[in-house]
């Protein structure tokens, strides 16, 4: 009971449902298709009547060669989201193709059926349900993401989810990016979604089309999986050197700061801090991952009293920031921009950064 509460919590409090576009998961499908030969797919946060996710593997059935599909949806979500039906139950379908080649039937005639419970991933009945399962494809509950994870890592599915890249920075997930049991997958940025209709407005990324349809836009979307693909193996072409000037030194961490991924230095030996995007270009063969900018992973080597943050306007406030992230050495104010004093120490403080080094090369 508690858990499908904080499910159904989750939901009330956090706006946290987009709907996945059919385009969106063609595009990142057909990088992975030699990976679903004989296996069963399970989408488990997903009403096979109005899931795209559903859409695209019940049409594409034999031509991945599946052996099975499964679809199961917490009470309708979906369809109650979208004011399609007011039904109030969870319900399943599993799909086993159509052998004749005929035209995939209307998901109501081809067996869907009640749940005892009400659906949620974690409950005894989706369990049982994701053992059968070799892969699992979705995009879970954004709130609910570290819990999703970590049950597939408990039962040892592959998997391929969407998800914001603010996870990256998670101390339940960063791990399992750093020992290589998690990377991301080939589009990652821009991705537009439906979402609910009782959504409010936002100023921006927000819009209603003309059937009345509500829209967000995230610009951090990302796709997060275990499956192997020849992106993951490419090269990152290094065209800068490194000057002790323009990569300035961290004064908590051991690494220079690297602001973008395309300036990492190609001659330098020690530790990089770059930013999270990097991931998007990530080769382990090129370089390890070994740590992140975050005070609960604990690679900082100091740790400041409180400091007086100075905004742009003047303003002055007492803080503790600069203990989670990386923070640089300034020998004079920054114009227009927030720095923080300590005793007669100024520093500015960097987003989030991940540290790494290229491979190959010692400690």
């Amino acid at each position: 009971m508690a858990k499908n509460s904080s499910l159904s919590a989750a939901k009330a409090a956090k706006e946290d449902e987009f709907y996945t576009q059919l385009s969106d998961i063609e595009n990142e499908m057909r990088h992975y298709k030699k990976h679903f030969k004989g296996k069963v797919v399970y989408l488990n946060c997903d009403d096979p009547r109005v899931s795209n996710f559903f859409h695209y593997f019940s049409y594409n059935f034999e031509k991945l060669q599946l052996k099975k599909l499964i679809a199961t949806c917490y009470k309708s979500q979906e369809m109650d989201l979208f004011s399609q039906n007011d039904a109030e139950e969870a319900i399943y379908l599993e799909y086993n193709g159509d052998k004749n080649g005929n035209m995939v039937p209307d998901p109501k005639e081809i067996g869907i059926k009640p749940l005892k419970g009400d659906g949620d991933f974690r409950s005894a009945e989706s369990i049982e349900l994701l053992k059968q399962a070799d892969i699992v494809v979705t995009n879970p509950p954004f709130s609910l993401f570290r819990e999703y994870v970590a049950q597939l890592i408990e039962h040892d599915k592959k998997f391929l989810i969407v998800g914001s890249q603010n996870a990256i920075t998670y101390k339940e997930i960063f791990p399992l990016i750093k020992d290589n049991k998690l990377w991301l997958g080939h589009n990652n940025g821009d991705m537009k979604f439906k979402v609910p209709d009782h959504y409010e407005p936002r100023a921006t990324r927000f819009w209603i089309d003309d059937e009345g349809q509500k829209w967000r836009s995230l610009g951090n979307a990302a796709w997060f999986t275990n499956l192997d693909i020849s992106k993951r193996h490419e090269d990152l072409v290094l065209y800068k050197t490194y000057n002790q000037e323009a990569y300035p030194s961290y004064d908590n961490y051991d690494g220079i700061e690297v602001s973008k991924t395309v300036d990492i230095p190609s001659d330098y030996d020690g530790m990089m801090g770059v930013p999270l995007t990097f991931l998007d270009k990530h080769n382990p063969d090129q370089f390890e991952i070994v740590g992140i900018t975050q005070s609960w992973f604990g690679a900082a080597s100091k740790i400041y009293p409180t400091q007086t943050q100075v905004n742009s306007d003047g303003r002055e406030s007492s803080v503790k920031k600069l203990n989670d992230g990386a923070a640089i050495k300034v020998d004079l104010p920054p114009k227009n921009k927030t720095y923080y004093k300590v005793n007669d120490d100024l520093f500015i403080k960097v987003y989030a950064r991940i540290l790494v080094r290229r491979k190959g090369v010692s400690a």
